[in-house]
């Protein structure tokens, strides 16, 4: 597996495994086990997914020591502030059954419940996060949702930047001026939902050019997202869709292919407005 370098030196596998809506049971080990066993080093989580049980306990069976798997998780949306953010994340530890993670995101900017007051609630929230990566409990911090606003805003506190800032980018839906601004202070752009939610599948013209490379709808939109320096994170239960989506080093795509990919515009649908989010 290749790796992006985060601006703190950090290595993260150019590939994760993202496990949104994955149950946290038997069915959620396996799925995870599934990834490790085909090759992904990258899993990725949150406290309001409510699995991180079953990743902790697929990374133990997998028999992959600890320091070979990149675990990422996010701090839920009722847990903002600094207290809160503490408390949350000694949880989340227990529930991986680990003593640190790889990296760790604020899921959103803008949470219903501070809606009145995120600024001041993000400052204190980074804060803590910057204690925890200072104490080594975490090698990497970031952001999930955050438009330029509320990066701008944050920044008038933090001492430390964000390295990553996970997003949702598909074909269709490409952020291009957040994106722009992410990548010129140093930010890694995560994708998530880089299959459309699914609704990619359904898109004649990404048909035309997965049957034109001799490859999957699922394993074209992960190459489009690499071939654009977002690291994506596909998620699926089934086992031979989880090996195909890792099988995207193969091959190309032309220049032209990328641009007709991107130009979709909401093919697949578009992101949420992390200002008016209602949770």
């Amino acid at each position: 597996m290749e790796n992006y370098t985060l601006s703190n030196g950090v290595k993260i596998p150019v590939i994760g495994f993202g496990t949104w809506q994955m149950p946290n049971d038997e069915t959620g080990v396996q799925a995870v086990l599934t990834a490790l066993e085909a090759g992904y080093r990258h899993i990725d989580t949150a406290q309001g997914y409510r699995n991180e049980e079953s990743v902790g306990k697929a990374v133990k069976q997998s028999g992959i020591p600890r320091s070979e798997v990149f675990i990422t998780s996010k701090l839920n949306n009722p847990m903002h502030g600094y207290d809160n953010t503490m408390t949350s994340f000694e949880q989340t530890l227990r529930d991986l059954g680990t003593d640190y993670v790889d990296l760790f995101l604020i899921h959103w900017p803008n949470p219903i419940a501070f809606r009145d007051c995120w600024q001041k609630t993000n400052a204190e929230t980074w804060k803590a996060f910057e204690e925890l990566y200072e104490a080594g409990k975490i090698r990497a911090i970031g952001i999930s949702n955050f438009r330029q606003h509320h990066i701008d805003e944050l920044m008038k506190t933090a001492k430390i930047s964000p390295m990553v800032n996970q997003i949702r980018l598909c074909p269709g839906d490409t952020q291009d001026e957040l994106v722009a601004y992410c990548k010129e202070r140093g930010i890694l752009l995560e994708a998530y939902s880089p299959l459309g939610s699914g609704k990619i599948f359904d898109v004649p013209e990404i048909k035309e050019i997965a049957a034109k490379y001799g490859r999957s709808v699922a394993q074209i939109c992960v190459r489009w997202s690499l071939q654009n320096g977002f690291l994506p994170l596909p998620k699926s239960v089934t086992a031979g869709r989880i090996k195909e989506n890792l099988d995207v080093f193969g091959f190309e795509l032309s220049d032209e292919d990328m641009k007709t990919i991107a130009g979709l515009t909401g093919c697949a649908g578009l992101s949420n407005d992390p200002d008016k989010t209602t949770w």
